[in-house]
């Protein structure tokens, strides 16, 4: 063959033209710029060496596409309050990177840090005690003591004891042991024979609690002493009892300490338990292990006079998997003697419909392990307004309620630490790549509660020119949508108009209006915030026009509107997306053929029950891991009860069986989009993961499989390595780089 003729053919990729390959590249070099952006996911705050100012440190990630994983950097900064009301961060000069590190928790004090390493595969897990210049203590903690640390933010809990020589904190228990087996059959546990020509068996098959827990062990807790490396499992909980979230009770003099954890109990059956806070779970107090104490530091006087806890008894009252939260405070006894009659004090009540511009409920996932201002009884978090996350203070004696953050901004805010008094926070929007933001109060002395916040420098630039060019061509607004056909049944939160963001160009361009992508999320409980999100950003960037609609049900609007839409999925949310599009296009904001949709999980079930319904409405749809037939998903899934929950109400959750009836698998099919898949005609992109136990790869490749059947466009994409999220760095940008392609395809 002639190698030069042979050099100049260019193989593409299967079902790519020549156009389409020039899209992908293009496309691809402005995503990875977008990927780039780093996160700034945690903050605290040290005392100064100097005595002037404070030491803050953040951790920071990046994905790392060719390594198909995060980094994970550590950035610090000297910070300084000026005279003139005006803050000044000194950054170092680089980074560090943390190899390998799944947690860090500095001691109360500041003066330690705590950095665990988990193994790979049989390896022991990796404590080590760092001081402010060296690491002063390093243990391995083998295999046969536990696995690896849990660090997922569900059953995560690390805490340190007062006089922080002690550590207590939650692992996978030890893998159980599996029978073994010789040419001769069963080897007994007692064999003195020599290990030749074994084999391992599998043993029991046990429960896992569903999606990204695979081939996890149950949560244990242990305690570890920081001087010695001797580990202990805590004695005296319940095997049945998963346990996560642990903390110190304060100490007593001459009394045994206590640890206080969040107890699941398995029952019958260990359900999903990742997004789903309508698991049934209570606090629970033990006695930690006696150490013997090495260490030569005071003991510090008790200043925990109570114990504050979230509940989210509203979700597992009415079995959705999110809702309202409570917030509540336990007066804690000072001589440590606990009591079964101890009382309970409502800080926060679930908030049911409120009035227009005040408190929604409270809608918060975790505290900071400080919360605290000097008071001694405000605490501030982060909570969702609407489609905003904003912060609050509260006061736990009062119960008063404040928003913080600026109430005439539409941003969105996460606080990261407290610097005494003061709040490093960081704020974004669809339009605006995250900022560091420094608060404090206007005036400390009189009863004015207003809040000033100064811009904190960069250390660096957030992101490229291009990026931060293309970005700044952007808009953004939040729509308030009149439901349609209000039904004299519906309760007066559910009459309420819901939310959707819209994010557009600036400047018109030669067509009346650009493209427009409408945007579903998940749940269906939980809520699109007005935050940055590099993919949307970068599908904005490309000359799309975004609307993400919070149908009702979504959290941050209160309890009724919430519980509105379990019993009435498939029609009250198709609905509320169809009247939010037609709302825009009344508005002149968007073109009725140039309309696409995305979505997945919930979003992905809204997605294609919207391509079948309104068959001529969508010129392109795009969805993750869509729940298009819960026939299907109900015997495979593993929370199986949410189908029953979200077609039948708040009677699905006793009318849940683990074997449905044909009554049942009727209704849900008739709630699902595979209902409506004969009349579709959009062209579709699928984006499956493979290790999905939430909605298993073939709820969708079914779905796929029966618009082919009738000659619609499609195209599947399945992520072997991918769970529910799809969220590995190379899955996520091939989905949003494929998004795009798609998009750009049928909407040019």
């Amino acid at each position: 063959m002639d190698g030069s003729k042979a050099g100049s053919f260019k193989e593409m990729p299967l079902g790519i033209d020549a156009t389409t390959e020039e899209e992908y590249a293009s496309q691809s070099r402005l995503l990875q710029e977008f990927t780039g952006i780093s996160s700034i996911d945690k903050a605290w705050i040290f005392k100064s060496d100097s005595g002037i100012g404070s030491q803050a440190m953040f951790s920071i990630s990046q994905p790392n596409l060719l390594a198909n994983k995060r980094k994970k950097f550590i950035l610090t900064s000297h910070v300084l309050r000026e005279s003139n009301n005006s803050v000044n961060f000194q950054w170092a000069p680089f980074p560090v990177e943390m190899t390998g590190v799944s947690v860090m928790v500095p001691s109360p004090s500041g003066a330690k840090l705590l950095v665990v390493r988990d193994p790979e595969k049989e390896s022991p897990c990796q404590f080590e005690i760092w001081g402010r210049a060296q690491v002063e203590k390093e243990f391995h903690i083998p295999q046969s003591v536990h696995g690896s640390v849990y660090a997922d933010g569900w059953f995560q809990g690390i805490s340190w004891n007062s006089d922080e020589t002690l550590i207590a904190y939650v692992a996978e228990e030890p893998c159980p042991s599996k029978p073994t087996f010789t040419g001769q059959g069963y080897k007994n546990s007692t064999s003195a024979d020599k290990d030749f020509g074994n084999w391992t068996g599998q043993g029991d098959w046990k429960e896992e609690w569903g999606e990204t827990y695979a081939g996890k062990q149950q949560a244990a807790l242990f305690v570890m002493n920081i001087n010695s490396g001797e580990t202990q499992a805590v004695k005296g909980i319940e095997k049945s009892l998963n346990v996560g979230q642990v903390v110190w009770a304060p100490p007593v003099r001459g009394s045994h300490q206590y640890l206080v954890f969040v107890g699941w109990s398995e029952g019958t059956r260990k359900l999903g338990i990742k997004y789903c806070f309508n698991r049934p779970c209570a606090l629970y107090a033990v006695r930690a292990p006696n150490f013997e104490s090495e260490a030569d530091g005071p003991e510090l006087n008790p200043d925990g006079k109570f114990l504050l806890f979230l509940s989210a008894r509203s979700a597992v009252d009415s079995g959705v998997h999110s809702a309202t939260d409570s917030l509540h405070i336990i007066d804690w006894p000072m001589d440590g003697v606990l009591s079964s009659s101890t009382k309970i004090v409502d800080v926060i009540p679930v908030v049911m419909c409120a009035e227009d511009g005040y408190f929604p409920g409270l809608y918060c996932s975790s505290f900071l392990s400080n919360p605290w201002l000097s008071d001694g009884c405000t605490m501030i978090l982060s909570s969702v307004w609407g489609s905003c996350q904003v912060i609050l203070s509260v006061n736990v004696l009062s119960g008063e309620v404040l928003r913080i953050s600026p109430t005439d901004s539409n941003f969105s805010w996460n606080v990261l630490t407290l610097d005494g008094d003061n709040i490093i926070a960081v704020s974004s929007s669809p339009v605006d790549v995250p900022h560091i933001k420094y608060g404090y109060l206007v005036d400390k002395e009189s009863k004015d509660t207003a809040w000033s916040w100064l811009n904190v420098s960069r250390p660096t630039n957030a992101c490229s020119e291009k990026v931060e060019s293309l970005i700044s061509s952007l808009q953004f607004s939040i729509l308030k949508i009149p439901i349609r056909d209000v039904s004299y049944s519906l309760t007066k939160g559910a009459t309420k108009p819901f939310e959707a963001i819209f994010v557009s160009s600036k400047t018109k361009r030669s067509d009346p209006c650009d493209p427009l992508i409408v945007l579903l999320h998940g749940g269906p409980h939980i809520v699109s915030l007005s935050s940055f999100s590099k993919s949307l950003a970068f599908l904005s960037s490309i000359g799309f026009n975004l609307l993400i609609v919070n149908y009702r049900g979504s959290l941050g609007f209160g309890e009724e509107a919430l519980q509105s839409l379990p019993g009435n999925i498939g029609s009250q949310d198709v609905n509320d997306v169809l009247v939010a599009i037609d709302h825009v296009i009344d508005m002149g904001l968007a073109s009725p053929s140039k309309i696409a949709v995305l979505g997945g999980s919930h979003g992905g079930f809204l997605t294609t029950h919207l391509i079948g319904q309104a068959p001529d409405k969508f010129a392109a749809a795009a969805t993750r891991n869509p729940a298009c037939n819960l026939a299907l998903m109900v015997g495979t899934t593993d929370i199986p009860d949410w189908c029953y929950v979200e077609a039948y109400g708040s009677e699905g959750k006793n009318t849940f069986t683990e074997a449905p009836s044909a009554e049942h698998l009727t209704l849900f099919h008739r709630k699902s989009p595979i209902s409506h898949s004969s009349k579709v005609k959009t062209p579709t992109l699928f984006l499956l993961g493979a290790q999905d136990v939430r909605l298993p790869v073939f709820t969708g490749l079914q779905y796929a499989r029966a618009l082919k059947e009738k000659g619609v466009p499609v195209k599947v994409i399945v992520f072997p390595n991918d769970t529910h999220a799809i969220e590995r760095p190379q899955s996520d940008f091939e989905s949003f780089l494929n998004i795009g392609v798609w998009f750009k395809k049928y909407l040019s």
